[in-house]
């Protein structure tokens, strides 16, 4: 996977999260048997002031976050609980974007006990994973979606998120 990181927020420098980014969205990939060298993602590694902006402009949510993401496609499934449309290698190879706020990571990280670097692994691979048309709006969807970052973080020796 291509990984471009914009950093707005200077406390993003001290973290890897080219590596991270890649670590993650190949993961997801590779689970979803897509091969990840042929794909490109943006990740905007910003603060709450500007994810906040961005959740009001694109969600009319006026509050922080701690990940948006931008798919270069719709992709998601017709019917609840089935695989999104699998990204055409040739002609879609531009993922699409994400922005992940430092505020929101390291407060959520702090709150349930675990390392700042495997949330933001956590929020990278859900990111990825609506990129690529996955969601959790409907009830079907969010099993399928939440039931792919527990397995996917748990290859990458993560904590299950929804099992604590």
């Amino acid at each position: 996977m291509t990984v471009d990181v914009v950093l707005e927020d200077p406390r993003w420098a001290d973290v890897d999260l080219v590596a991270l980014a890649e670590q993650a969205s190949d993961a997801v990939l590779e689970l979803l048997g897509l091969e990840p060298s042929v794909f490109e993602i943006v990740v905007l590694a910003c603060d709450d002031a500007r994810i906040a902006l961005l959740n009001a402009d694109f969600r009319d949510k006026d509050a922080p976050t701690n990940v948006l993401s931008w798919p270069s496609d719709e992709r998601g499934a017709a019917v609840a609980g089935e695989m999104p449309d699998a990204p055409d290698p040739v002609m879609d190879a531009e993922l699409g974007d994400i922005a992940i706020a430092y505020d929101t990571c390291a407060r959520e990280a702090e709150a349930a006990d675990k390392p700042f670097v495997h949330h933001c692994v956590h929020l990278l691979v859900h990111g990825t994973l609506h990129l690529l048309g996955f969601d959790h709006v409907r009830d079907l969807d969010a099993t399928l979606m939440e039931g792919l970052e527990s397995e996917i973080l748990g290859k990458m020796g993560i904590d299950d998120p929804y099992r604590q």
